[in-house]
């Protein structure tokens, strides 16, 4: 029995398109909101060491301040995306009076919350300058950064616990002791050589 599977996760061909969602087993909306969440996360750390280092080693807390600022800079514009494309899942993907859709309420309010403290926080770091970090301003950066990881809790609730957008079930034909690999848009894994277009002699993976 073979190791490895390699096409059938990256292929795109098979897959529903559903616009700003993404397409089916691709949503837009999780890899987007990776990037606001770890630059949040880096920017508290930078901040909090240049905190720290600002008597002793003046020069690299205001490296760190800076550091701090860009990428929570590039967060909040990758926060953008993850908010078009999150409303795009509240909008078609959910039904009002569900507890899916609560939830993904209270992730949105969380995180509209982390996205406003983010902008007064980047318009004080404009103001500032900055030699280093002031003490106020980590405390800021470190809420944002708490209130990500909150937020993010009830996102990875939608998938894991209620299995939001996700396509298929442990009864799927993937999880069955089979060689031949399944491809999107398939319900059956396809062999070489059997009838099934063009996709049914190439399903065994490399």
């Amino acid at each position: 029995m073979r190791h490895f599977t390699v096409g059938p996760p990256l292929t795109m061909k098979g897959r529903k398109f559903k616009g700003l969602r993404g397409y089916a087993g691709k949503p837009f909306h999780p890899p987007f909101t990776d990037l606001p969440i770890a630059a949040y996360l880096f920017a508290a750390v930078f901040d909090v060491l240049s905190v720290a280092l600002h008597s002793g080693h003046p020069a690299v807390a205001e490296e760190l301040f800076h550091a701090a600022t860009w990428v929570l800079l590039g967060g909040a514009i990758a926060a953008v995306l993850a908010a078009l494309t999150g409303w795009a899942d509240w909008y078609y993907s959910s039904e009002a009076g569900t507890q899916a859709r609560r939830t993904i309420n209270t992730h949105a309010i969380i995180m509209i919350v982390v996205t406003v403290l983010v902008l007064v926080d980047l318009i004080v770091r404009l103001a500032a300058g900055g030699a280093a970090t002031p003490a106020g301003l980590m405390v800021l950066t470190v809420v944002a950064a708490i209130l990500v990881v909150v937020g993010a809790s009830y996102g990875g609730s939608m998938v894991f616990d209620y299995g939001f957008n996700v396509e298929t079930s442990g009864d799927h034909p993937v999880w069955h002791h089979e060689e031949a690999d399944v491809w999107p848009g398939e319900k059956e894994p396809h062999r070489v050589g059997s009838a099934g277009g063009a996709g049914s002699v190439t399903t065994e993976s490399s």
